[in-house]
């Protein structure tokens, strides 16, 4: 788990960072966001500091607080068997 989680830490790290640009673009508080979107300020501080990956359903109430779209794409990284390539090179 510590492996995959290392991989993928620039995608954490670029959703807290996105979070904290919107809740600072609104001027809200940490506290003021936890209050809108049933958390606690400590975990809005964990999420902002890359602390710990924020589940899916806390970042829909965080995108939903924040009047945001949450945009998660699942793309497959190799071509499936009979699947033509989306960018022909």
């Amino acid at each position: 788990m510590i492996a995959i989680r290392k991989r993928h830490d620039w995608f954490f790290a670029r959703i807290a960072g996105q979070v904290s640009e919107q809740r600072l673009a609104r001027n809200l508080s940490q506290k003021e966001l936890a209050e809108l979107c049933d958390t606690t300020q400590s975990a809005i501080a964990r999420l902002e500091s890359g602390g710990r990956p924020p589940k899916i359903d806390t970042l829909l109430r965080i995108a939903d607080a924040l009047d945001c779209e949450l945009d998660v794409t699942l793309r497959p990284r190799t071509r499936t068997k009979g699947a033509k390539r989306a960018n022909p090179r």
